[in-house]
């Protein structure tokens, strides 16, 4: 599972054919052990937890990078490496 982004001590990974566990697309955002799982669509937490600081950036990210996540699910579902995004921090 390759990490797309890092901010703020946040991972942000993409599976590979990760469709069958969450049935849409999505991405894992893990923080000091501790993972969510949100939807690129609308940033939804679809399971796990991240500290309240953490979520809400994750949820400002999703918003601003949509379209290249939407891309980079795209690669990921037919075996392609997404590309990195750009974290809020740089």
């Amino acid at each position: 599972m390759p990490t797309i982004s890092m901010f703020y001590g946040v991972l942000i990974r993409m599976f590979f054919h990760d469709t069958g566990k969450h049935y849409l697309p999505h991405i894992h955002a893990e923080y000091q052990g501790e993972v969510g799982v949100y939807a690129i669509k609308d940033g939804q937490l679809l399971s796990g937890n991240l500290p309240a600081k953490k979520h809400k950036l994750v949820i400002a990210w999703i918003e601003i990078h949509h379209d290249d996540l939407k891309a980079d699910w795209e690669l990921a579902v037919n075996g392609k490496k997404p590309f990195p995004i750009r974290g809020l921090d740089q």
